[in-house]
């Protein structure tokens, strides 16, 4: 009994050793940045907080996935903000909004494999149908192409029904069969 109150005392002391200096360096990190908005920099340090703070609920607390999926979404638009704002993203927030679907797409993959120990396909599909769809409406959005949304979805309308059985193909395979 008391080597499990000595681990269960030594982790927590892991937890705010850690804790701590996580947060001391991100104050360093902070004031060695000189060219940032301090408007950007609270933005970024809220998201990264706040998925910090829905990481330990999920792990230690509620043991959710749902607060998972919000911890690596925040962290990711965090982070993102950060990069950006330091300029090592050279464009304009507004043409950036479609990586907020391939944030979500991203975080729904830990949030499902946190919630049944491995990867299923039902948090899969969704999480790569989000990437995708962020992936082509970035592509236009940055003007990578020559043509238009409108343009794509009038020509290539076929492809897009292709896509859309492909997924529903996917869907029905990670179904488990019932027997009576």
């Amino acid at each position: 009994m008391q080597s499990i109150m000595t681990r269960r005392t030594a982790a927590r002391l892991f937890f705010i050793i850690g804790f701590l200096s996580m947060a001391l360096g991100y104050v360093f990190f902070q004031g060695s940045i000189t060219n940032v908005s301090g408007v950007f920099l609270l933005i970024s340090s809220l998201f990264i907080i706040l998925g910090a703070g829905c990481a330990v609920i999920a792990i230690k607390l509620k043991k959710s996935s749902l607060y998972l999926f919000f911890a690596a979404y925040a962290l990711q638009v965090g982070v993102f903000i950060l990069l950006s704002s330091m300029e090592f993203i050279p464009v304009e927030y507004s043409r950036f909004w479609p990586i907020l679907s391939i944030f979500a797409g991203i975080a729904l993959i830990p949030a499902g494999w946190y919630r049944y120990g491995f990867v299923k396909i039902r948090y899969i599909v969704p999480a790569l149908v989000f990437i995708a769809l962020g992936s082509i409406l970035l592509i236009f959005s940055l003007d990578v192409v020559s043509y238009s949304l409108a343009q794509f979805v009038t020509e290539w309308w076929p492809l897009l029904i292709v896509l859309l059985g492909l997924i529903l193909m996917l869907v029905s395979l990670g179904t488990k069969k019932t027997e009576k």
